[in-house]
């Protein structure tokens, strides 16, 4: 049976502006397809309360459902995702630690001796591509500097002589020496600008600003000012948090169903993403006799962080259905559950059959595989609604 709950303020606000705009992850999770429910027809709430408003006009005629404004919804912290259809068991579980995506993840490694003359970051800190990190400096740049501007000096004075006057070896001997000199500068992390700039100032040898590559976050910073770190030392490590990798131990019998590209889910705490299996050892780890899994999952907000515990989710031949936490459950006016789902500018109560439930996590039937199911403030939904003096089987 559905409810009807509507979102409104001083101007008309809907749906996809205010209660996904809030939602901190709009991910897509395994789901079904409508299951049986009570066969009652649809009805609307009335509205005693101040804050609830009627709609007029047209809309009126057809809804009187409860208005929530943005700055309840902004209260109440909802969140919706998006359910698809997949089968689940909540026995498929594995323990998983989060860790960084290394295909957004770069380490800073001058492959010179170096000297930190100067600190622009700190740990932690959020950096822009191109944002200055390290002031770097020392004998063994100002020495690789001034080799690139002789060579770049001299194949530009070769390049504009007359091919009768330059034989071809000395003018490709004169071309490979600058390219060198160029490639040594650019295993310092010195950009191309900065090279470019050497040829016009040469009195700036002896230093450059390592600039950061990505849009990220400053992790594994050891450089301190004054010190002298060996060729290939990591000085600093960025990462972007916009994704990152879930890492898990299998069983040999949980790996039998695993896929490379099936969805997850992964729980952190409690909060609940989507996630999409990208890799698998195919080896057993010869103390635990389990088998490595990699997942993807999307970060927004950059809300989670690597190192931390998680449990993943393995899609399995157990029953249909979509995996919920208890934040997006409640009891109906008649003691059945309940979830929220996103409809037009509002929401709606619908009814949901729970056929397992485990460490906070429910198996639950009854959803549409493209249903926007809100997963956190779901009570406050349904303490609105209470309110509003709505019976879902009109008694």
């Amino acid at each position: 049976m559905k409810k009807s709950v509507k979102t409104q303020d001083s101007n008309p606000i809907k749906l996809s502006a205010v209660a996904l705009a809030l939602a901190l992850s709009c991910s897509f999770v395994p789901g079904v397809t409508a299951g049986p429910g009570h066969d009652h027809s649809e009805e609307e709430a009335s509205l005693p309360r101040s804050d609830a408003k009627v709609t007029e006009g047209a809309e009126a005629e057809d809804d009187h459902g409860l208005h929530l404004s943005a700055e309840q919804l902004k209260l109440a912290s909802i969140e919706v995702m998006a359910v698809s259809e997949q089968a689940f068991s909540l026995s498929a579980v594995a323990t998983a630690t989060l860790s960084v995506d290394r295909d957004k993840t770069v380490t800073l490694a001058p492959q010179l001796d170096v000297r930190v003359l100067a600190r622009h970051v700190v740990p932690g800190q959020e950096v822009r591509a191109g944002e200055p990190l390290l002031t770097l400096g020392g004998a063994a740049v100002a020495q690789a500097q001034a080799d690139y501007i002789n060579a770049a000096a001299e194949w530009q004075r070769v390049s504009r002589m007359d091919k009768s006057a330059v034989s071809a070896s000395r003018r490709l001997q004169a071309q490979v020496d600058a390219e060198l000199k160029r490639a040594i500068l650019e295993a310092l992390k010195m950009t191309p600008a900065q090279i470019r700039a050497l040829e016009s100032r040469p009195e700036s040898i002896g230093q450059y600003q390592l600039l950061s590559p990505i849009d990220g976050r400053v992790q594994q910073d050891v450089a301190q000012r004054g010190q002298v770190f060996a060729a290939g030392t990591a000085l600093m490590q960025l990462t972007n948090e916009s994704y990152l990798w879930v890492e898990a131990q299998i069983t040999p019998a949980q790996a039998q169903n695993i896929e490379v590209g099936a969805n997850a889910m992964v729980r952190v705490g409690d909060k609940l993403l989507a996630a999409q299996i990208i890799g698998r050892s195919h080896e057993l780890n010869a103390v635990t006799r389990t088998e490595q899994v990699l997942a993807r999952l999307h970060n927004p907000g950059h809300v989670l962080h690597a190192g931390q515990f998680a449990e993943l989710y393995l899609s399995d031949t157990g029953s249909e259905g979509v995996v919920l936490p208890d934040a997006a459950l409640t009891r109906g006016g008649d003691g059945d559950w309940q979830v929220f789902v996103a409809e037009g500018d509002g929401f709606e109560a619908k009814e949901v059959k729970v056929v397992e439930r485990q460490r906070g996590m429910n198996l639950v039937q009854g959803l549409h595989h493209d249903d926007q199911v809100v997963i956190s403030g779901a009570f406050f939904l349904a303490s609105e609604l209470a309110k509003s003096g709505f019976d879902i089987h009109n008694h």
